[in-house]
């Protein structure tokens, strides 16, 4: 069935006391339980479904949208791990199944992974694969310090957050260049600060350069113009910095130099005030 796995389009064949028969491509049928059934549908109607299987291995189709299809990565939380593999959340009423050769690392109750949405063949069942290193490239030459591009934040190491890259490539974030909340399961935009030799790329949370103290530098006036008043100074201390602004004491610094310089700011013994213009 081309369908299993995907979101499709699917009219209604026929209707039974357990739901409703829809139509695949290849001329089968796949069963919409009732419990998806609003009661005004008539055959004929074209659905929006995901077909899977269910527990019994037989296809099945639902209107919940999974959190990723055939082919396609999420962050998922562990719901329960057993001798043979771990189930994770996909928001379906079935769970994603892990098997322990596709764990690339144990997995915990609580936890969330990168996961990707695979078929096994030898059983037509959708499963997920944890060893996300399988499926990665080197990162391409065009990838230049300055790029701003999106990923998704996968892992938390010692070294920082690992950052899933147009599905293919990996990123890093250094932990002590992070000076916001950063969530594992989030999309964010990035920009490259560089490619490493092994095809791997170093990430930054802020753009590089004079456009890297203009975007704090706004965001303290945006502060100002609100308040009229920023209790920080050249001398705070840089915890109170990260946690009222998110950047470091050496960023802060340079910004508030720019503004002083612009005459946008008076810098005084309790703080930070706008200007008297």
């Amino acid at each position: 069935m081309e369908e299993l796995g995907q979101i499709s389009l699917l009219p209604i064949n026929r209707f039974t006391d357990f739901g409703a028969y829809l139509a695949t491509k290849s001329g089968e049928e796949v069963l919409l339980p009732k419990r998806y059934l609003t009661g005004t549908e008539r055959e004929g109607d074209v659905l929006s479904v995901f077909i899977y299987t269910d527990s019994e291995d037989r296809p099945v189709a639902v209107t919940d949208t999974p959190k990723a299809i055939l082919d396609q990565w999420a962050v998922l939380e562990v719901k329960e791990v057993t001798p043979i593999g771990a189930f994770l959340d996909w928001g379906l009423p079935k769970d994603l199944f892990v098997p322990k050769a596709e764990m690339g690392k144990s997995m915990q109750v609580g936890q969330k992974y990168l996961v990707k949405v695979c078929m096994d063949y030898r059983t037509n069942r959708l499963i997920g694969s944890g060893k996300y290193r399988d499926f990665f490239y080197p990162a391409p030459k065009d990838y230049e310090p300055g790029n701003e591009v999106e990923g998704l934040i996968f892992e938390k190491t010692d070294l920082g957050y690992k950052v899933l890259l147009e599905d293919r490539y990996e990123g890093l974030i250094y932990a002590n260049e992070v000076f916001q909340p950063i969530k594992i399961g989030e999309r964010k935009h990035l920009f490259v600060k560089k490619r490493r030799d092994d095809g791997k790329i170093d990430l930054q949370l802020l753009p590089t350069g004079r456009a890297k103290y203009e975007e704090g530098a706004e965001k303290i006036l945006e502060i100002l113009n609100e308040k009229g008043f920023l209790p920080l100074h050249d001398k705070s201390d840089p915890e109170e910095i990260k946690a009222m602004l998110g950047m470091s004491k050496k960023h802060f610094k340079q910004c508030i130099g720019q503004l002083y310089k612009a005459r946008e700011i008076q810098i005084l013994d309790d703080g930070i005030h706008l200007s008297k213009k």
